[in-house]
């Protein structure tokens, strides 16, 4: 059984990571909440998110999950900006809702020493339909 771990960074934290480590996606995403192995990351598409058909492209949903995990490993563990994604499977399961926020919820099922493994479901805001899940294992560097 995996331990339940208690966030080490707090929202404002988080955002200040991301603007220093990663400046070219700091304006994309924003982190809403925080909780023990819990994390839900905000997207609002914009014009560039977008594929023909006016949906949000799947590169722009596999970009908001891979972040969502690497965001909620850093909470838990604090700033590793050299763990990896090494490990990614990813479901498109419908459509986004045009014109609304995408959410993706992130649940840790595993941090350890040296990997850690994250499930996340991606919805619109205000619905529960899934519109994409994934899960990711990250490589933690060792000290």
């Amino acid at each position: 059984m995996t331990k339940t771990l208690q966030p080490l960074l707090t929202i404002p934290q988080l955002h200040d990571f991301l603007a220093r480590e990663f400046p070219q996606v700091k304006d994309d995403f924003e982190v809403t909440e925080i909780a023990p192995m819990r994390l839900i990351l905000n997207l609002s598409p914009g014009e560039r998110h977008l594929r023909p058909g006016g949906t949000v492209s799947g590169p722009t949903m596999f970009s908001l999950a891979d972040c969502a995990v690497y965001l909620a490993i850093i909470a838990h563990v604090g700033e590793e900006a050299l763990a990896v994604t090494t490990n990614a499977s990813i479901d498109f399961m419908r459509k986004p809702d045009a014109g609304r926020d995408l959410r993706a919820y992130v649940s840790l099922l595993k941090v350890g020493r040296g990997l850690a493994v994250g499930d996340v479901s991606i919805k619109s805001d205000g619905s529960e339909a899934v519109v994409a899940r994934a899960t990711l294992t990250y490589s933690r560097p060792r000290s």
